[in-house]
């Protein structure tokens, strides 16, 4: 299930606890994210001049192999964090800001909260 149709409209943690499911989906995230490979192509796809990054920028970013990359790469997108556009023999990475916003959302503490 999406991120979006898992959050929906959910307030902030700090306002009222998320039930299984949501609690199910946004752990996904957390656990694709909690990878340090993960985490730095996120934020070479998302810090990129223009949005978009192409798989060749992505790899040489890394002592990796092209197919570790690649797993990286999908288990981002299965959590629909990133998304992909395929040019001739390239492909293109970009974030999905929707995503970014919801999973910001969710963390973001309510004024009173905070302190």
């Amino acid at each position: 299930m999406e991120l979006l149709q898992i959050m929906g409209c959910s307030p902030p943690l700090a306002r009222r606890p998320l039930d299984t499911e949501q609690a199910e989906g946004v752990a996904r995230v957390f656990k694709a994210l909690g990878d340090p490979v993960r985490l730095r192509i996120l934020s070479i796809v998302a810090s990129h001049a223009g949005g978009e990054v192409c798989v060749c920028d992505i790899n040489d970013a890394f002592d990796l192999s092209q197919p570790t990359i690649s797993h990286h790469l999908k288990v981002l997108k299965d959590v629909g964090l990133l998304t992909s556009e395929r040019r001739a023999s390239w492909v293109y990475y970009r974030t999905v800001p929707d995503r970014l916003a919801e999973l910001s959302a969710l963390l973001a503490a309510p004024a009173e909260v905070v302190g």
